[in-house]
């Protein structure tokens, strides 16, 4: 369990500490140095990034809750205490 904490607080502090993780796709970089080169406010980038992990994100997290509740599942019915 230790093992388990361990990790889990190891990849929470990877994802929290790692503050240049911002990325963009190709296409989406290229979208962004072209209207940031016309004139455009660089607001327009800062959001276009936090949808890219906004989006990025949320399959994981998915994955998680369902994982999650299915271990609690798995251990509830093979719960000896029925």
């Amino acid at each position: 369990m230790a093992k388990i904490k361990a990790t889990l607080l190891s990849a929470a502090l990877i994802f929290l500490l790692n503050g240049a993780s911002f990325a963009q796709c190709a296409m989406c970089r290229a979208t962004l140095e072209t209207n940031v080169n016309n004139g455009s406010e660089e607001q327009m980038a800062a959001t276009l990034n936090f949808g890219i992990m906004y989006l990025f994100a949320a399959p994981y997290i998915l994955v998680g809750v369902v994982g999650y509740l299915w271990y609690k599942q798995s251990r509830r019915s093979s719960s000896p205490y029925k």
